[in-house]
């Protein structure tokens, strides 16, 4: 069994950083799903961050999240992906066992200034959300000629 109260991992990838929660919390008065409660899990989706000369690249996986379903915020230098999934059992069938729990997901990375925020795009196709952030023009390399005399 494993520990499911670790603190959370602090991840840095120059430009970006962000927090991997180990655990999913829980949020209070939700609509979607709720428990007897009136509770609805939180998920901190996993991620990767690729980088090219011109741009980094986020990929979230976020089952069962469309395009009307996820959000993508910029604060500062907060960028926020929050989604509310919407999972139906198939029709004319009812659900007999559950291990997943439905949940809503929600993941933040702290942007710094090499990332030009007026240009970030996203998308999202069978629930993975790709978030492209182009690097400000400052922060591209370049190769500097010399030249003689």
């Amino acid at each position: 069994m494993t520990d499911q109260t670790k603190s959370p991992q602090i991840v840095s990838k120059g430009a970006l950083a962000t927090r991997k929660e180990q655990s999913p919390a829980i949020r209070k008065g939700q609509q979607h799903e709720l428990s007897e409660a009136g509770e609805r899990r939180v998920y901190s989706p996993s991620a990767d961050i690729l980088e090219t000369d011109d741009e980094f690249i986020v990929v979230a996986d976020l089952p069962g999240v469309d395009e009307h379903s996820v959000d993508v915020n910029l604060d500062k230098n907060v960028l926020t992906i929050t989604a509310h999934p919407s999972i139906e059992a198939p029709k004319d069938y009812a659900l007999t066992y559950r291990e997943y729990i439905p949940g809503d997901y929600e993941r933040r990375f702290v942007l710094s200034d090499v990332i030009e925020r007026d240009k970030i795009e996203a998308s999202v196709k069978n629930g993975v959300l790709h978030l492209r952030l182009p690097k400000a023009g400052h922060a591209r390399p370049r190769r500097i000629t010399v030249r003689g005399g």
